[in-house]
């Protein structure tokens, strides 16, 4: 048992769980181990073995150039960040917007409910399609919708041509919601994943804070139909540079299979040039261990392919690459909906979807309660106020994602080179602290009318617990089921429907029972959401050795025909 983590008595392959850190100490079942013929990282990170083992070929993501992977990673955050200003942005004129519509705020706050539903209700049209056809196509698709839509948006004479562009657009934003971390896991090693998400989501709660602060003074000085205009200009200049800097990441890598028998070689047939090279050390799971077989060694396959030409620039810019999932169409859409009732998945949607849904309402309800007394901002002040979130969050996303995986190189080195995804799991306790003061805090010092300071610094430090239960929780999803990217974040993600429901109603609970109620209650559900962390900590391996010896369960999530 290793810091309260229970073992599994059933199986020593559990999915997750993996041979990590080169070192001296290695339990008895790694000692065979020929740990030269293993991949290493590079400089402080020589002594990692890397997970998941790269293939031989020059196509494999894994082996790009850092520069490369860093690009593509800098140009789908940018995009992400305008996707995360896109939502938000007219909440500093709710008042003005809604009069100049010949509507009022509820109705206008509606159509933001809308625009949330429309995106998590696209998740399960965009990320099935991206495990078909790959995500570049998708990046492509979503970045015209986005463009098309911002104008449009900017040009809407009435309220249904501009809730139709809203609508329209949540097709277009979703992907940048959820697809990035799978564009993660494609190109980095579990060691470097928790930076990376803490990267994307840095670019993403900066732009929703950010996107409010800008368009605050947009609206107030040129209307709100620039606050589009300028969207429109920013999503055609990534548009450009997704087509011609972000090529496909996905990859078919066999690398990183399960055996149950230890063998020296195999050649696939069916791959010329390809080679296994089978050695002892556990990554992924075995459907051998679904039929109650129990391996003596936990194992783990290599792929080589070196023989593989590397792509040509122009060849690397081909949108349609081939399917890489030839599962029933049934399987691909029908996934994410069985994976929402993975305890880690529903954990995740929990955590994330509370946590990011309770940020939504500070966008609605701030436009409404800044602009009436004590306080009496005008438009470009209400903007202001996001300054306070997009310091914290700066702040919180540089801690958060290296934090994270420190803690997790230091533990697998304390748990004598072995990693468990639950590593991921510890700074839920900073998200804890973080969105207790943040959520009771801001019902508190807007309910007692203190000094603008207080709901200000609250709101900062609400959007900052966010920083950090996000490199938790894809953090924690991404390494428990690798494969399986693309419909876990679907799921999660699900929790837009719940963000829906409760911005399409907030404002009517905010006049009815006051802030301190509504955000004393929406900050007890946060905390009981992080306490559920410490039965996932604890059984979490468990869970999921019992899901990987599912023998139906894992035909059903992982056969690709």
């Amino acid at each position: 048992m290793a810091f309260g983590i229970l073992e599994c008595k059933k199986s020593e392959n559990v999915p997750g769980t993996s041979f990590m850190s080169d070192q001296d100490d290695l339990p008895p079942e790694y000692a065979e181990i020929p740990r030269e013929a293993l991949k290493h990282g590079k400089g402080r990170f020589a002594n990692i073995i890397l997970i998941p083992q790269p293939s031989d070929s020059p196509n494999d993501p894994l082996n790009w150039p850092q520069w490369k992977k860093e690009m593509i990673l800098l140009i789908v955050s940018l995009s992400a960040a305008v996707v995360g200003a896109f939502g938000p942005m007219l909440s500093p004129g709710f008042v003005e917007i809604s009069a100049q519509l010949n509507i009022t705020v509820e109705i206008l706050a509606q159509a933001t409910a809308w625009l949330i539903l429309t995106i998590g209700l696209g998740l399960f049209l965009t990320n099935p399609l991206a495990k078909i056809y790959g995500k570049r196509p998708i990046y492509i698709l979503a970045s015209v919708i986005m463009f098309a839509c911002s104008i449009w948006g900017a040009k809407a004479k009435n309220y249904n041509s501009f809730l139709a562009s809203r609508v329209i657009s949540g097709i277009g934003m979703a992907p940048y919601e959820v697809l990035v971390q799978c564009t993660i896991g494609d190109l980095y090693f579990v060691h470097e994943r928790a930076t990376r998400i803490a990267v994307w989501n840095l670019f993403l709660l900066t732009g929703i804070s950010g996107g409010a602060l800008v368009a605050g003074y947009i609206i107030e000085f040129n209307g709100y139909e620039w606050t589009f205009g300028v969207c429109a200009i920013f999503f055609g200049v990534l548009l450009f540079a997704v087509i011609f800097f972000v090529p496909e990441t996905t990859f078919r890598r066999d690398a990183v299979v399960v055996i149950s028998e230890t063998d020296t070689k195999t050649m696939d047939p069916e791959k010329p040039g390809t080679e296994h090279v089978h050695l002892k050390l556990g990554h992924e799971h075995d459907l051998s261990q679904a039929h109650g077989e129990k391996d003596k060694h936990l194992s783990y396959s290599a792929t080589h392919a070196s023989a593989e030409p590397k792509l040509s620039y122009l060849q690397s810019l081909r949108v349609y690459n081939g399917r890489f999932s030839y599962a029933p169409m049934i399987k691909i859409f029908t996934r994410p909906v069985i994976l929402f009732f993975y305890p880690a998945v529903f954990w995740g949607f929990l955590m994330y979807g509370t946590t990011l849904t309770w940020i939504v309402v500070f966008s609605v309800v701030n436009g409404i309660i800044f602009v009436a007394p004590p306080y009496n901002f005008s438009v470009s002040q209400v903007g202001l106020i996001s300054l306070s979130p997009f310091i914290l969050t700066l702040l919180g996303e540089m801690i958060s994602g290296p934090l994270n995986d420190a803690i997790c190189v230091y533990l697998t080195k304390r748990n004598k080179g072995i990693y468990e995804p639950e590593f991921r799991l510890v700074l839920i306790v900073v998200t804890a602290i973080l969105g207790t003061v943040g959520f009771f805090g801001f019902g508190a010092t807007v309910y007692f009318e203190t000094h603008w300071t207080g709901p200000v610094l609250t709101f900062g430090l609400a959007n900052m617990s966010l920083a950090f239960a996000s490199t938790c929780v894809f953090g924690y999803v991404i390494d428990s089921y690798p494969k399986l990217n693309e419909e876990a974040f679907v799921a999660i993600n699900a929790r837009n429907l719940l963000t829906f429901g409760l911005t399409y109603f907030v404002v009517d609970w905010l006049v009815k029972d006051g802030p301190l109620k509504v955000f004393c209650i929406l900050g007890a559900l946060f905390l009981f959401v992080c306490f559920l962390t410490i039965p996932l900590w604890i059984y979490g391996k468990r869970i999921r050795s019992r899901i990987g010896r599912t023998e139906w369960l894992q035909r059903y999530m992982n056969d690709d025909f």
